[in-house]
């Protein structure tokens, strides 16, 4: 495996285990309003899909060579972790609100991932590959 995509399925593994993590530390700990909490609750469970989503692209570019569009998706994927989940979990959490105005461009990265990803998948040549 590449460097590239141990980074990716390190980073994968970290976000899906911080994400239960932060939801412990906002179970036990800390008190927020009820849309507060929400938005941390759409936070982590985004998180928690999108590290499953980098899984997915590391899979996919082991199984078949990764190519521009898998490892993009991949880069997304870990931009929308970063300025979207993140960015609100730290907000919420610990006051940090210095990166807010990213929080937007974290969602666009999520969705543009997906859509690389895809790409990615349609440009695979069909047939195994081991």
């Amino acid at each position: 495996m590449n460097a590239a995509l141990r980074f990716f399925l390190v980073f994968a593994c970290l976000s899906a285990a911080l994400s239960i993590g932060v939801s412990a530390v906002a179970a036990h700990g800390e008190t927020l309003s009820g849309q507060q909490a929400q938005a941390l609750a759409w936070a982590i469970d985004l998180q928690r899909f999108h590290a499953l989503g980098l899984l997915l692209a590391v899979l996919m570019a082991r199984q078949a060579g990764p190519n521009r569009w898998t490892l993009l998706a991949c880069a997304l994927f870990v931009a929308g972790s970063l300025f979207f989940s993140l960015n609100i979990e730290l907000r919420l959490l610990r006051g940090i609100d210095v990166f807010r105005p990213l929080v937007p461009y974290g969602g666009m990265a999520f969705m543009a991932g997906w859509a690389a990803l895809a790409l990615g998948g349609w440009r695979t040549p069909p047939g195994p590959r081991l």
